[in-house]
């Protein structure tokens, strides 16, 4: 930067809001693979492995091409945009590298079993929701899967043309 000046007054609500919005989706991508693995019975130890084995590459390609597009903005851009730009890369980097692929993964081994655990109360009340379809796998239609308490909603349930 060529000179010093004041903060641009959004700049930490801006930075903060695209921030949140990509290190949620680098979680998503990380910890629901691990989480399915440890579902499909690997150990705590072996579900992180592999799920930071098959969800870095993904999360790695997403925060280098948001770097770049971010981190090219530095150079030439007006005095406004330069911190936000910069600002943003940053994050990225920061967010991406060491919380979300070193951090995340390391507290969930020092937590170990526990990291997975919920509540029987709790899980009483979620819904089991069956996103891959693996109830349809099983040899069960999905006219076959009730809807009562802990049973996962899928198409068929009784469910469908609700108000949403």
């Amino acid at each position: 930067m060529e000179q010093t000046g004041p903060v641009v007054s959004i700049l930490p609500i801006l930075v903060m809001a695209v921030l949140f919005g990509l290190a949620m989706d680098y979680e998503v991508f990380m910890v629901s693979r691990m989480r399915e693995a440890y579902v499909h019975g690997a150990t705590p130890r072996d579900a992180i492995l592999s799920g930071s084995r098959h969800a870095s590459r993904v999360v790695t390609a997403a925060a280098l091409i948001m770097f770049a597009v971010f981190a090219s903005f530095v150079p030439g851009a007006g005095s406004m945009i330069k911190p936000v730009a910069f600002a943003l890369a940053f994050g990225v980097f920061v967010d991406a590298f060491l919380v979300r692929m070193t951090l995340v993964p390391a507290v969930l081994a020092l937590v170990g079993r526990s990291a997975w655990w919920l509540p029987r109360w709790l899980d009483r009340l979620l819904p089991e929701v069956d996103i891959e379809g693996e109830r349809l796998h099983d040899g069960r239609s999905a006219k076959a899967v009730g809807h009562g308490p802990g049973e996962p909603v899928t198409a068929g349930s009784g469910f469908e043309g609700g108000p949403f």
